[in-house]
């Protein structure tokens, strides 16, 4: 029978893969003072930023967090960094062993644990270049209330060569642990092509939404599309059930092409949800303030409103969309609840979910895919408030 993983597991093996990484920095006979800046501030900061931002990029997957120092060991080290009890889990990484377990419908043994988990903490080594990457590129101040990285004391634009660090690390770890498996080179060229994927779905997204330029002509329905399935959809949702499915070495064209053909759409609907709730959930819920209508986010709503505004209604967006104002933002959410915007999700969303669902049903599991994995996925975020 397969078996969930629990955070305190995943974060067991964290401290083999930071030992590794160290070993690495050595061969190169890394000065002393640089080799404790990369330990305390560079791995540091890898779950520094999964903490910070899974809880509000993907709360269905967050819990308040288990125990900060479990993996850094001495507070001081946390501490330095002003990030005492805040964060939580995120779950991207922790889906690779879960969908394993799933896979070969029983617990993993100790050794396949250790694989899965060590694929999951790549993933997240990712997320935590992505997002070191695009504070600096988004001029982003804070993160859930504390400096961004490169906005901490004494960092600064060394931040741009610690998320090289962190992208290269996974594929150091990646030769160490992998490269007799017979997939390593496709979890190679996964990674890369990836990397790549969510790259262009970041271009994307700078060009077509600058925050100091408003110009609405730029957004459509399209382009949106693009940014969340490129930027988004591909690392966090197809990328854990692809390498789960490389490493027990079942990642056929089929089994592959069927988990992409759901977890990319899956994973498109995950970020409606997202720009549904920037507007329409709870602060105290979705655990921050929305900004999409202020940061002039080529967001789902703005799209929707678009396409079904009347003149008059255009006139409006154009007016307060965008704007670094509560009273032009006001005249947006005002305007947003006037053409029924809630209504259209919910339209959407059940129209999204029972696509799912029927494509679901009609996986073929003859070479080793499970429906349960893209249940267990959609169950998760399916009506979520946060």
């Amino acid at each position: 029978m397969a078996t969930k993983t629990t955070l305190k597991e995943f974060e067991s093996v964290f401290p083999k893969l930071e030992e590794d990484l160290l070993n690495w920095a050595k061969q190169y006979n890394l000065p002393q003072q640089y080799l404790e800046w990369y330990k305390k501030h560079t791995l540091i900061n890898v779950l520094l930023h999964i903490l910070l931002r899974s809880s509000t990029m993907f709360p269905a997957f967050c819990s308040p967090p288990h125990n900060p120092h479990h993996i850094f060991g001495a507070n001081d080290e946390w501490q330095s960094l002003e990030v005492n009890a805040v964060g939580g889990k995120c779950n991207r990484g922790m889906s690779v062993p879960d969908s394993a377990s799933l896979l070969v419908s029983r617990a993993l043994t100790e050794e396949e644990y250790f694989q899965a988990a060590t694929l999951g903490w790549l993933i997240e080594l990712l997320q935590a270049f992505f997002l070191v990457s695009d504070d600096i590129m988004d001029s982003s101040i804070t993160r859930r209330g504390k400096p961004c990285w490169y906005r901490q004391e004494g960092v600064g634009m060394v931040a741009i060569n610690d998320a090289f660090m962190l992208e290269s690390a996974i594929y150091t770890l990646l030769k160490k642990h992998f490269r007799s498996h017979p997939c390593y080179v496709d979890m190679l060229e996964l990674f890369h092509e990836v990397t790549l994927q969510t790259e262009l779905g970041q271009l994307c997204d700078l060009l077509t939404a600058p925050e100091d330029v408003v110009n609405l002509d730029n957004f459509s329905l399209e382009k949106y599309s693009f940014i969340v399935i490129y930027k988004t959809a591909y690392y966090s949702f197809y990328l854990p059930v692809a390498l789960a499915l490389q490493m027990l070495n079942i990642a056929t064209p089929k089994n592959l092409k069927q988990a992409e053909d759901i977890l990319i759409p899956m994973g498109e609907y995950f970020q409606v949800q997202d720009d549904y709730l920037d507007n329409f959930g709870l602060p105290e819920h979705i655990g921050k303030i929305g900004t999409d209508i202020m940061d002039n986010k080529c967001s789902w709503l703005v799209n929707q409103a678009l396409k079904l505004a009347t003149p008059e209604q255009r006139k409006i967006l154009e007016e307060h969309y965008g704007r670094k104002d509560s009273a032009h933002e006001a005249e947006i959410k005002k305007l947003y609840n006037d053409m029924n915007l809630e209504k259209v999700y919910q339209d959407y969303e059940e129209s999204s979910v029972a696509s799912l669902k029927t494509k679901i049903d009609q996986i073929d599991e003859s070479e080793g895919l499970k429906k349960e994995i893209f249940e267990v996925f959609l169950s998760k975020i399916y009506k979520r408030s946060k």
